[in-house]
């Protein structure tokens, strides 16, 4: 995706980059547009926003997509996990 070609155009511009500082700060930028994108109409009947019309609301959505999201990854399971089994 575009995301992860910014991050890699970041750290190929800069070799002594951090790459977990890079991943945080495209995901508070990606995090904020999503709460930004997330907020309700202002229609309080509205069925569309009802999951999201309060804060604790959109956290709730927003784990909901995360765990989603990386679950679907390829990278969420690596050879390299601590919980990894070993042949």
């Amino acid at each position: 995706t575009k995301a992860v070609d910014l991050g890699n155009k970041i750290a190929d511009k800069d070799r002594d980059a951090d790459l977990w500082d890079i991943a945080d700060g495209l995901l508070a930028g990606a995090l904020q547009y999503w709460l930004y994108s997330r907020q309700p109409c202002g229609d309080p009947r509205c069925q569309d926003c009802l999951p999201i019309s309060t804060a604790e609301g959109r956290m709730a959505e927003l784990k909901r997509l995360i765990e989603q999201l990386a679950a679907e990854s390829e990278y969420f399971h690596t050879p390299t996990d601590s919980n990894a089994g070993r042949a």
